[in-house]
């Protein structure tokens, strides 16, 4: 399976990210979609699990599931419009659940864009590394 590179693009997810970063929350409304928000969660209060997915990002694998490193399709419309292919997920693993559960990590092509769910796909929090 081939990995989009991390790049740093400027433009609307830069502006987004610099809103999320300094803490703000950004409204996302779509036609014929209900308007959701994406928040922001300190780096430090992740689960234990989430860093150990992180790591493997990082490495480019080997990852648990198969399923991991697929397209984000962003069928809710959450996260901010981009092009096919430009959102990819990975499991987060929760302790004691027999399947994949819940919990996700969104990455974007852009460098350090990563985005956790713990309710799949129901909320985002943009990861911030600052704190």
């Amino acid at each position: 399976m081939r990995f989009p590179p991390r790049i740093t693009r400027i433009g609307v997810s830069a502006a987004v990210l610099s809103a999320l970063l300094v803490g703000g929350t950004v409204t996302v409304g779509t036609a014929g979609a209900a308007t959701s928000a994406v928040g922001s969660i300190c780096y430090g209060d992740l689960p234990s699990q989430a860093y150990t997915t992180l790591n493997l990002i990082a490495k480019g694998g080997p990852y648990p599931y198969s399923q991991d490193g697929s397209v984000f399709q962003n069928r809710e419309r959450i996260l901010p419009s981009q092009s096919t292919g430009y959102y990819h997920e990975y499991t987060v693993k929760t302790p004691g659940s027999s399947t994949r559960g819940a919990r996700r990590i969104v990455t974007g092509e852009d460098y350090q864009e990563d985005y956790y769910t713990a309710d799949h796909y129901e909320s985002f929090d943009l990861i911030d590394y600052g704190c």
